[in-house]
């Protein structure tokens, strides 16, 4: 009951659905508009149904210089595991590694992986094309949010947010399991957790111990999202256009990356990006646990206009949209993805 009313009191736990009410009639005023709900594919061209549904990481890495992110090989469905470990041999990813969907959803099926033994449980439970990826050595992540229309030569930075992993900091005395009870964001993730970690969660760490259970910045696995909008800055914006004008049919989306400093940052050093998101993206630092429910409207709606915009205007240059029919059957093959991940 403390846990419920907690997540009722603060917003940012509240269903997707609920939150995004408001966000479904300006959605259908612009689908009105453009004639079609599927207006979305046209705002980033390069990417599948304009990253939206159906997209995979790894054509999207594909458009990416590889300078930009880490060292990824995809698994096919159906792929034997002797295949995968010749995969791996021939690669330049080491354990631990981070495995992942390649179709993803919200951080489900994001595993950090330590042996091949546990790459061997992964496979064998994933009825999905998943990605091997090399772990990132940074320790800092955020989101970053950009826009650029069509005519311009350079675009925007619309927002930033910083990630704090769920981590647990030992006093000697409690274990794993009470220090997560006593802080409600972690509580909530208990249950995941004993189902990862089982008996491990009875250890006691150390004085001022530290220990990262999710390392990876995913806000339905415990991350704590801040706004860092205040890091937008002429150099920040140049480093990050320097990047994004490289990828072809990019305009729209938010790229989470780990990085050194802000300072090697926005030099363009020491960072690398952990994934590029297209036109499904969400302006993350509106969970702020600062932020109203009226801000989060107002950045989703401010958006979601972005897109809308961008869109038309690919189309006037002879971006198609896609067609009613074609993307029904992308967005049937979107909730069977989604399903098969959510179960995973």
């Amino acid at each position: 009951m403390r846990l419920f009313l907690h997540k009722l009191a603060h917003w940012e736990y509240w269903p997707f659905t609920i939150v995004y009410i408001p966000i479904y009639f300006l959605w259908a005023y612009y689908a009105l508009k453009a004639k079609t709900i599927f207006f979305f594919n046209a705002s980033n061209p390069g990417m599948k149904n304009g990253g939206f549904i159906m997209d995979s990481k790894k054509e999207i890495y594909d458009l990416i210089p590889k300078k930009y992110y880490p060292a990824t090989e995809l698994v096919k469905e159906g792929t034997s595991f002797a295949a995968v470990k010749t995969v791996l041999e021939e690669s330049t990813i080491v354990f631990p590694l981070i495995a992942k969907p390649d179709i993803g959803l919200r951080g489900s099926a994001v595993k950090k992986i330590h042996t091949i033994e546990e790459l061997e449980q992964y496979h064998d439970k994933a009825n999905f094309d998943y990605l091997l990826q090399e772990l990132i050595p940074y320790e800092n992540e955020i989101g970053i949010f950009y826009v650029r229309f069509p005519h311009e030569d350079k675009g925007r930075l619309t927002g930033i947010v910083s990630k704090e992993y769920l981590t647990v900091t030992g006093d000697g005395i409690s274990s794993i399991r009470e220090l997560l009870q006593k802080n409600k964001r972690h509580a909530l993730q208990l249950k995941a957790l004993e189902k990862e970690y089982k008996e491990a969660l009875s250890k006691v760490l150390d004085k001022g111990e530290l220990k990262n259970l999710v390392p990876y910045g995913n806000h339905c696995r415990g991350t704590k999202f801040t706004d860092a909008s205040h890091l937008i800055s002429p150099k920040l914006q140049e480093t990050i256009n320097e990047m994004c004008l490289q990828i072809p049919g990019f305009y729209f989306g938010r790229m989470d990356l780990m990085y050194e400093s802000l300072a090697s940052l926005e030099q363009g050093k020491n960072f690398a990006l952990v994934e590029l998101n297209g036109a499904a993206s969400e302006p993350t630092h509106i969970y702020d646990p600062a932020h109203s429910i009226f801000f989060a409207w107002k950045e989703l709606a401010r958006h979601i206009s972005y897109m809308f915009e961008i869109s038309i205007a690919n189309n006037k240059r002879g971006i198609p949209f896609l067609s009613h029919k074609e993307g029904m059957v992308q967005y049937r093959l979107h909730l069977e993805q989604n399903n098969k991940i959510v179960h995973f």
